[in-house]
């Protein structure tokens, strides 16, 4: 693996730069357009990153990663080998996604998580579960079957609580009191 100190204020060709900060950037890394990347995150090799993305401090997205265009990954994020996350996506501060059904096995799978979906901060995704389109996965919850489109899931064991429509519902009335 090829180490790159991402210091004295090194340029990926995308016009990414912060100098001073010590991140790990593989060479290997495809990085789109206006990527932010935050202090001491790691990329690792053949990673994918879309445009109009943004990884927190912290973070760790690990080599075969793929992430889609307008995504948000807050700090303390850890994202395995493997792992593919669809474009306008959230993952909330210390989520975590998994790879490895039977550590340590050689036969890794990742996670899947489509275009709309949020995760909420400590989420914890077993390996090969899929997050649909537009669902929603609660800050604390554990997931270890697939979550459904359009659906919120919460809990230990993540389970659906109600639809994305009533989440936005949810969150409309929160907005609106809150002005």
């Amino acid at each position: 693996m090829e180490n790159q100190n991402n210091n004295n204020n090194h340029n990926h060709g995308n016009g990414y730069s912060n100098p001073g900060v010590n991140n790990y950037v593989s060479r290997t890394a495809k990085i789109g357009k206006n990527v932010k990347i935050w202090h001491f995150a790691y990329v690792g090799n053949d990673t994918e990153i879309g445009d109009n993305v943004m990884v927190g401090s912290l973070t760790h997205v690990d080599y075969k990663v793929k992430i889609g265009d307008n995504t948000r990954i807050e700090g303390s994020v850890y994202i395995p080998p493997l792992t593919q996350i669809g474009s306008n996506v959230f993952i909330g501060p210390g989520a975590t996604f998994t790879n490895d059904p039977y550590p340590m096995s050689p036969n890794m799978i990742g996670v899947i998580i489509e275009d709309g979906a949020i995760v909420g901060s400590r989420a914890v995704v077993k390996p090969g579960i899929k997050i649909g389109r537009n669902s929603v996965v609660a800050m604390g919850a554990v997931v270890t079957k697939d979550v459904p489109a359009e659906m919120v899931v919460m809990g230990h064991p993540a389970r659906v609580k109600y639809s994305r429509a009533d989440y936005e519902k949810k969150k409309a009335e929160w907005n609106s009191s809150r002005i």
